[in-house]
């Protein structure tokens, strides 16, 4: 490990994991069209049905410029539509199309492949363990970033 990273050994390696995770995340996700995170909204639609978008935002703890221009694609793509609430004049409603009901197996296919590449030579007793892990590093890591947020 270079001198430089020592000192954060484990952050150097979650950004190493991340990054190849995204990586064939990207080339799994080409073979239907999809790019990794449109996947997940994708996935929220099926589950959840018709979402507001701001919803999806908050479910996917997105932001709302990064969500406009996933739905965007989405639509061009023709697996979403977007159509105005009829309960609320400035929430956008977003619903997946009979279109997109095609990927679906393809996508939960996708994904575990997905996660056998990531876990596939973890015992079962170590995947526990690193979904633990990962747990209690996300719960610090969202500490973290509500200590450094900018005051409103």
């Amino acid at each position: 490990m270079p001198p430089s990273v020592q000192a954060g050994a484990m952050t150097h390696a979650i950004f190493r994991v991340a990054r190849l995770h995204r990586m064939l995340a990207g080339q799994l996700l080409r073979r239907v069209g999809l790019h990794p995170g449109q996947e997940l909204v994708m996935m929220q639609l099926w589950d959840l049905g018709p979402q507001r978008q701001t919803d999806l935002v908050r479910l996917l703890g997105s932001d709302a410029a990064t969500m406009t221009r996933t739905v965007k694609r989405l639509e061009n793509a023709g697996f979403v539509r977007r159509r105005p609430s009829a309960t609320d004049k400035r929430a956008t409603i977003i619903e997946a199309t009979t279109a997109s009901l095609a990927l679906r197996k393809e996508v939960e296919q996708i994904w575990a492949e997905l996660e056998d590449g990531a876990a596939g030579a973890l015992t079962a007793d170590e995947q526990d363990e690193a979904i633990r892990v990962l747990a209690r590093i996300e719960d610090s890591l969202c500490q973290a970033a509500e200590r450094h947020a900018p005051l409103a």
